[in-house]
C-alpha cells in the first residue's frame, strides 16, 4: 500500500503518496493557527494549514512514537547498567540545500513539538552558528567555500552537541548573522537541557573518510536520534535560489550594513546573471559534492516538487 511497485525491490524506504502520508495523521490535533504559520515560513516558501495538516501532523504523531520508544530504552537502559543517569534530549536534525525551505520545516517542528502534552522543552539551532568567522575563512581561502563542511568550526559544534547529549547546563552556541554574513563577535544563546533539540544546516548529515586505524571519528549525525532530508530537483532549487537573491537585492541587501550591500542597485538582468553565478560555482558544487550525497542517510526525506508543495514522503525501514 505505502511503497510504489517499481521501488520496493532493495529500497530501505517506504515511500508514500502525500494522500497516503496525510491519512496518517490520525487524530493528532491541529495545534497551531493559520496565523502562527503565516509567521513560519521563510522567504519565498510556500507554508499553509492544510500543509502543516498533511505532512506536519502525520509527521508529528510519529515523532512522537520516536521519542516515547527512545525514553523508554533510555529508562531500561539506565535500569540495566544500574545508574542515575540524566535524561538526554532527543535530537533532530534537518538536512537540505540552500533554498530548500529547511528552516521553514525546522521552525514548524518545533512548535508542533512544544505544543505536545505535558509541553516539553523544544530548542532550535542552525549550524551558521558553527561557521569560522569571515576573518579565519579570508586567511584560509574559504570564502568561496562557505558553507561546505571545512567552513565550519567542527570541533566546536561536536562539543556543542556532546554537552547537549551529556544534559550539562547551560549549553551555548554562537550567533550568525545573514546580514553582515559573519558571526556575532562575543554573542551567543543559551540552550539549556531542552527535551528535544533541533539542529538546522545544510550539512549536518555530512561524513568524513573512515580512520584506517578503526578509531572512533565523531560525525554531527552521530547525535541524532533522528534525522530529515528536505529534498527537490537541481533545477527547481536553482529558481528558488534566484528568486530569493531578487528579493533579498530589493530588501536585505539595500541596508548599508548588508555584506551584499553593492548587489542592492543591480538591474533584473544582472542580480539573475550574478545569482545564477554563485549558484553555479559555489551553491551547486556544494549540493552535488557534500549535501545530495547524505541524502540516503536521512531517517525521512521530504519531497518538494516546484510549487513548494511536498509531494511525497520516504521514511527509512526500521
Amino acid at each position: 500500500m505505502d511503497v510504489r511497485a517499481d521501488q520496493v525491490q532493495y529500497n530501505p524506504y517506504r515511500v508514500f503518496s502525500r494522500a497516503q502520508w496525510a491519512a496518517l495523521r490520525d487524530d493528532m490535533p491541529m495545534t497551531l493557527t493559520a496565523e502562527e504559520i503565516a509567521r513560519m515560513h521563510s522567504m519565498h516558501d510556500r507554508l499553509d494549514i492544510k500543509e502543516v495538516e498533511e505532512i506536519y501532523l502525520p509527521l508529528s504523531r510519529l515523532l512522537s512514537f520516536y521519542v516515547a520508544a527512545a525514553q523508554r530504552l533510555f529508562v531500561a537502559q539506565r535500569h540495566f547498567l544500574g545508574i542515575e543517569d540524566r535524561k538526554m534530549p532527543y535530537i533532530i536534525g534537518v538536512a537540505g540545500s540552500v533554498a530548500v525551505g529547511k528552516s521553514t520545516t525546522a521552525r514548524v517542528l518545533q512548535a508542533l513539538l512544544a505544543r505536545w502534552s505535558p509541553r516539553p522543552k523544544v530548542d532550535l539551532v542552525t549550524t551558521d552558528g558553527f561557521l569560522f568567522p569571515n576573518e579565519i575563512l579570508e586567511r584560509e581561502g574559504l570564502m568561496q567555500k562557505k558553507g561546505f563542511p571545512e567552513s565550519y568550526d567542527l570541533p566546536a559544534l561536536l562539543s556543542f552537541l556532546s554537552d547537549i547529549k551529556a544534559g550539562r547546563r547551560p549549553v551555548r552556541a554562537p550567533v550568525y548573522s545573514h546580514l553582515t554574513y559573519d558571526i556575532i563577535p562575543n554573542e551567543g544563546v543559551e540552550i539549556d537541557r531542552p527535551d528535544i533539540l533541533i539542529v538546522e544546516g545544510v550539512n549536518v548529515l555530512q561524513t568524513g573518510r573512515l580512520p584506517r586505524d578503526g578509531k572512533a571519528v565523531p560525525y554531527v549525525s552521530d547525535f541524532f536520534d533522528f534525522s530529515v532530508y528536505i529534498d527537490a530537483e537541481e533545477p527547481i532549487l536553482r529558481e528558488w535560489y534566484v528568486e530569493r537573491f531578487l528579493t533579498l537585492r530589493d530588501t536585505a541587501f539595500r541596508d548599508p550594513r548588508s555584506y551584499f550591500n553593492r548587489y542592492a542597485k543591480l538591474s533584473d538582468k544582472e542580480a539573475t546573471d550574478r545569482a545564477l553565478e554563485l549558484w553555479t560555482t559555489i551553491n551547486l558544487v556544494n549540493l552535488e559534492e557534500n549535501i545530495l550525497p547524505t541524502r540516503p542517510r536521512a531517517t525521512l526525506i521530504l519531497k518538494k516538487g516546484s510549487d513548494h508543495i511536498i509531494e511525497d514522503v520516504q521514511l527509512r525501514r526500521l
